[in-house]
């Protein structure tokens, strides 16, 4: 009755991986995330969770979060909060993880390993004569070390195991095991024939089975390598596409062979393309914007970071730049993901950033704007009307400090600046308007931006002159500057009445002593 039972299973397997294939029946699309809590979130690894992120939700399934732990060397607790911080900044909520039980946890690997998932799976396939154990000790395994000449052309030491351990008897293993001596477990792959991988973007790789070295699948320690971790968490948590940069592409016939060896069916590999600094060098910590974190403490946004990232390898039907996160969940289709590298410009990121900044609420914008500019101004003044001026002047945030310091202390300034060809002024007339609008401008109380703007107009008009004439001159005193941003009328209703008056004073004043 038993072996009648498990023959049907296997038969509705048989069935519905048929239907499957021809498209008849669809399997949810699930995706995962797996980093390393080893330090702060690379470009890469942002990239990689959020192209994982967009191919499930462009198809209503799953976006799981795994952390894989298995390096305890280079484990840290606050690595780990920066996971978790980056994933909430960025929008790219999981549905299943280590918070979120979705029935086939833990989600973390060193807790999988304590309940020894990895070394049941490593036994199995010794049974199957696909993995031994080895024994051999350092200097054993460093007789064998070697030199290569790589693709690059660079020298390099490797080691090639000799399947040494592989001829031990059962008996011999079981008395090794016995004596407690060390040992890893090693995949057997054979040596004749090849391997065909399949990628979505780069198609059939294919590779000699003598070039795939017989890796270890669970380390001395007891826990599982990252390969062999890998497949085995990926095939019991479901999924059915896997993301990762273009550097693993050359291992995954390996993976191949361990889902060949299990008998299991293999996710779709998506491998994405190298990301490059502007000289083509691999971006690295060295270029100040490598990391997630780097890039939010230097003043861009999340939401720019996020769409800048998405572009990194991956371009859209039409020439489309600009993109919320639902919208890249609607337009995504990971086969328009390039080969090529992609090189990371900080330059267009800062044009992409002060796009969202412009776009932005402005009450939002405030918020984030505040503490850059409460550390220049320390005046008792309406920071939100300064903030509304600097909004569509800035690229990213910490711009702003220089954009507003004046509105704090009037800077020292020359003379010359009065002058300005297109606006036909000189020391002359810029002194001579001064002195004539002073008066009207002490007798006005409203200093209102709208108000100041009609009573100046109202002036130019009674005087018959062009506008930058009088412009000018007031938004150069009231500013000791050439560029500001907003004009002479919102200036003077932020620093208010008596500071503007002290200020064109200050102007006459220096003009004065100037013509002599």
């Amino acid at each position: 009755m038993v072996a009648k039972c498990v023959l049907n299973v296997i038969l509705i397997n048989i069935i519905f991986t048929k239907l499957e294939r021809q498209g008849l029946i669809m399997t949810k699309v699930r995706t995962r995330f797996a980093p390393s809590p080893t330090g702060r979130m690379h470009v890469g690894n942002l990239r990689t969770a959020l192209y994982a992120y967009l191919i499930a939700k462009h198809e209503n399934g799953d976006f799981l979060l795994r952390i894989e732990d298995t390096d305890q060397e280079r484990f840290f607790d606050e690595a780990l909060d920066i996971i978790y911080r980056t994933m909430k900044a960025t929008g790219l909520e999981h549905d299943e993880g280590p918070d979120k039980d979705g029935g086939v946890g833990p989600y973390v690997q060193s807790e999988r390993q304590a309940q020894g998932i990895y070394m049941k799976y490593a036994k199995m396939l010794v049974e199957k004569g696909e993995a031994y154990y080895c024994f051999c000790d350092k200097e054993r395994l460093e007789s064998l070390r070697q030199t290569v000449v790589g693709e690059d052309g660079e020298s390099k030491e490797i080691v090639v195991y000799d399947k040494h351990c592989l001829s031990l008897s059962r008996e011999e293993v079981e008395a090794n095991l016995a004596a407690g001596k060390p040992f890893v477990i090693r995949q057997n792959n054979p040596r004749e024939g090849s391997t065909t991988f399949h990628d979505e973007l780069y198609g059939d790789v294919t590779v000699p089975n003598e070039e795939l070295d017989d890796m270890i699948l669970m380390k001395s320690d007891g826990f599982p390598t990252y390969n062999f971790a890998n497949v085995v968490d990926d095939h019991l948590m479901g999924i059915t596409h896997v993301v990762r940069g273009n550097e693993y592409i050359s291992s995954s016939p390996k993976y191949t062979r361990l889902y060949e060896a299990f008998g299991w069916e293999e996710p779709k590999y998506i491998h994405c393309p190298l990301i490059t600094d502007e000289n083509h060098k691999k971006l690295s910590k060295r270029s100040g914007h490598a990391s997630f974190e780097d890039l939010i403490e230097q003043g861009f946004v999340a939401e720019a970071v996020v769409n800048y990232v998405a572009l990194l390898g991956w371009s859209p039907e039409d020439n489309r730049e600009i993109f919320s996160l639902d919208e890249l969940v609607k337009v995504f289709d990971y086969h328009r993901i390039g080969k090529s590298p992609a090189v990371f410009d900080i330059n267009k990121l800062r044009w992409m950033n002060g796009e969202y900044l412009k776009a932005m609420d402005d009450e939002k914008f405030f918020e984030i704007a505040e503490p850059y500019i409460r550390k220049v101004i320390k005046k008792d003044l309406d920071l939100r009307k300064i903030a509304a001026l600097v909004k569509t002047r800035i690229e990213v945030l910490p711009e702003i400090e220089g954009h507003i310091d004046f509105f704090e202390e009037l800077p020292e300034y020359d003379t010359a600046m009065y002058t300005h060809k297109k606006m036909k002024t000189n020391s002359e007339n810029s002194l001579a308007i001064l002195k004539e609008m002073l008066p009207m401008l002490e007798a006005i109380d409203d200093y209102s931006a709208e108000n100041l703007h009609d009573r100046v107009m109202e002036f130019v008009a009674d005087k018959g002159i062009k506008n930058g004439l009088a412009l000018w001159p007031l938004r150069t005193a009231v500013s000791g500057k050439q560029m500001t941003p907003g004009g002479a009328f919102e200036i003077m209703d932020i620093i208010g009445r008596d500071e503007s008056i002290a200020r064109i004073r200050k102007g006459i004043e220096m003009l004065e002593k100037e013509l002599g």
